[in-house]
């Protein structure tokens, strides 16, 4: 028994042993899935960081929004100067606001109420988000949708994408952009958080959180993709300040009745050169300028900034000597052949400067053309 009881000792040690190397094994397994696992932690964090930034359509979008500095002209005080009369005195105030680019040919959506004025006496000043800044025309507006068209004369301009906003539902993302307080471009993250629909189940208003503070109005709502979805309108608050609700004209509305104030202003409006000139030359006039007795035509003495002139390189010491195929007589000569033009339409104007003639294709923009009797 004795024996047995020895050479059962001396055995046990190689399966003991054995048992040992297996639990050390298998913990060194376990340890190097660990490892792995620590390892890939990273390369998860950024896999998640990479489908939840929306940075792609925000670079898409932004360059199409725009800041919008209004002069605005309102009434400051009544004074009662007689029982009959009332003095109205007039004072001036920025109004900042944001627009969006809509087309190639540098029409702007924004709210009415950005560069509403008494009068309609409109002096705005568009910014780029380059940087850039023009004088903008306004052309058209809509009351009702408290809406307006402008125009700006500038190349490489980046229309923004259309979406469609009858496909929004309650719960998906969007982003408001927009130049808020006069800080610049920035942009806030939100939902849509409610949606107003007509009477056909078009969307008519859209509700979100997204901060829209005073000088997002007019701005762009987009969605995931980049894309226009709203016009940013309001902010319902008792404060003045974001409260987290926010309104916005929905992209198919605001866009479908640009499109119609369009077509309406070019109807209604002749070409715009965007020149002043002085009085016509003559055989003296001409000796007296340019050394020479046969330069005929009107001498330009100011061209607007942004203007269609200025864009098509008319500098002011040119004489405009004929506008397409008919010699220019007097500034009435002119203003004849241009008001037969409409806005958007590119005429041939020929011009003198340091002894040549330079033939320069010009597409007129929006402008009242005015003479001024001396």
């Amino acid at each position: 028994m004795q024996q047995l009881l020895k050479i059962l000792r001396f055995a046990s040690w190689p399966i003991i042993y054995g048992l040992l190397v297996a639990i050390v094994y298998l913990q060194y397994q376990k340890l190097s899935e660990l490892s792995q696992q620590v390892a890939e932690i990273p390369e998860v964090r950024e896999l998640l960081t990479n489908t939840t930034s929306f940075a792609e359509a925000i670079k898409k979008a932004a360059p199409s929004v725009v800041s919008i500095n209004a002069t605005s002209v309102n009434v400051e005080s009544v004074e009662r100067a007689a029982e009959d009369r009332v003095n109205l005195y007039l004072g001036e105030r920025d109004s900042l606001g944001s627009g969006v680019i809509i087309s190639e040919q540098g029409f702007i959506l924004t709210n009415l109420h950005v560069v509403d004025t008494l009068f309609d006496a409109f002096d705005t000043e568009v910014t780029i988000s380059d940087g850039r800044r023009t004088p903008a025309t306004v052309v058209a507006w809509d009351k009702g949708n408290d809406l307006a068209v402008l125009h700006i004369n500038m190349d490489d301009l980046a229309p923004i994408k259309i979406g469609n906003d009858q496909q929004l539902e309650v719960g998906d993302i969007v982003f408001a952009i927009g130049y808020p307080r006069n800080i610049g471009q920035s942009v806030s993250q939100g939902i849509v958080s409610a949606l107003t629909h007509n009477s056909d189940s078009s969307v008519s208003i859209i509700q979100t959180d997204a901060a829209i503070n005073p000088g997002n109005s007019g701005g762009a709502l987009i969605d995931t993709s980049g894309k226009l979805v709203g016009l940013n309108s309001s902010i319902f608050s008792e404060s003045g300040n974001f409260e987290g609700i926010g309104f916005a004209t929905p992209a198919g509305i605001a866009v479908s009745v640009m499109e119609e104030l369009v077509k309406q202003a070019i109807v209604a409006n002749s070409g715009y050169l965007g020149v002043l000139t002085g009085e016509a030359l003559n055989e003296q006039s001409s000796q007296l300028f340019f050394g020479v007795d046969h330069v005929r035509g009107m001498l330009v003495e100011n061209v607007d900034g942004g203007g269609a002139a200025e864009r098509a390189g008319i500098q002011p010491g040119d004489v405009i000597t004929r506008v397409e195929e008919t010699p220019v007589i007097d500034g009435q000569n002119i203003m004849m052949e241009i008001r037969n033009k409409k806005p958007g339409d590119t005429i041939t104007v020929q011009v003198y400067r340091n002894g040549q003639t330079f033939n320069l294709p010009v597409t007129l923009g929006f402008g009242e053309a005015l003479i001024i009797e001396t």
